[in-house]
């Protein structure tokens, strides 16, 4: 058995017996070098009570090698991306060490839930939507954490989104009356949800956003 399979069978064994962390690491396909790591949302957090699935793929070199890392669920924060679940985090990158573990790497996903970097953006639409809006960006992911993750109905969601039809125009962030307005001017409602999405239409910057600006981008090809 090689250096790189006994560090990763000892570490899923780790994790399998430490039963306080709340994280689970599991194979994919029965191979130990592509796995699937989970954990809770952190409480007090949009995030909270949500199931989050992490895709892990252990490198030829590992561990002087980083993990590859994405999100499996999908996740609305500033330093994950809501397409493809990529994560922008130093440790995955230039930081990372060879004392780090898998267990302890999904910690700090899971503490990166609850600490955005919107300076250091993985999607820039949604750090801009945290920076303007707090309380529409926490409503907004909170709406993701219950249609994508599980987490308890309540809030703007309503109860047993997880199985419920998703609502386009919350998963965007936007205000349905927003919304309305253009598609009454004869505009389709996906155009319009895109357009005010890239706009940052949201909270107090409508105030700075002239209506003939989003008329112009609705008119683009």
């Amino acid at each position: 058995m090689d250096a790189r399979l006994r560090r990763v069978n000892k570490e899923i064994t780790d994790c399998k017996n430490d039963k306080t962390s709340n994280i689970n690491i599991d194979l994919i396909d029965n191979s130990p070098y592509h796995l699937r790591g989970s954990f809770t949302g952190p409480e007090d957090t949009p995030y909270e009570g949500g199931h989050y699935e992490v895709d892990i793929v252990i490198p030829d070199s590992y561990p002087f090698q980083p993990v590859k890392m994405k999100f499996i669920t999908k996740v609305y924060h500033p330093n994950i991306s809501s397409a493809s679940g990529a994560i922008c985090l130093d440790i995955l990158k230039d930081a990372w060490s060879p004392v780090l573990t898998l267990k302890s790497t999904l910690i700090s996903l899971q503490s990166l839930l609850c600490s955005p970097e919107p300076n250091d953006p993985q999607d820039a639409e949604v750090a801009k939507h945290y920076m303007t809006s707090r309380s529409s960006f926490n409503e907004t992911a909170r709406y993701w954490a219950q249609a994508y993750a599980g987490a308890p109905g309540g809030g703007k969601a309503g109860k047993g989104t997880a199985g419920a039809p998703r609502d386009e125009i919350a998963m965007a962030g936007l205000e349905k009356a927003h919304v309305e307005n253009f598609e009454g001017m004869g505009f389709e409602r996906s155009k319009v949800i895109d357009v005010l999405r890239r706009l940052n239409y949201r909270g107090a910057n409508v105030a700075k956003i002239n209506e003939n600006r989003v008329v112009e981008e609705l008119l683009k090809n």
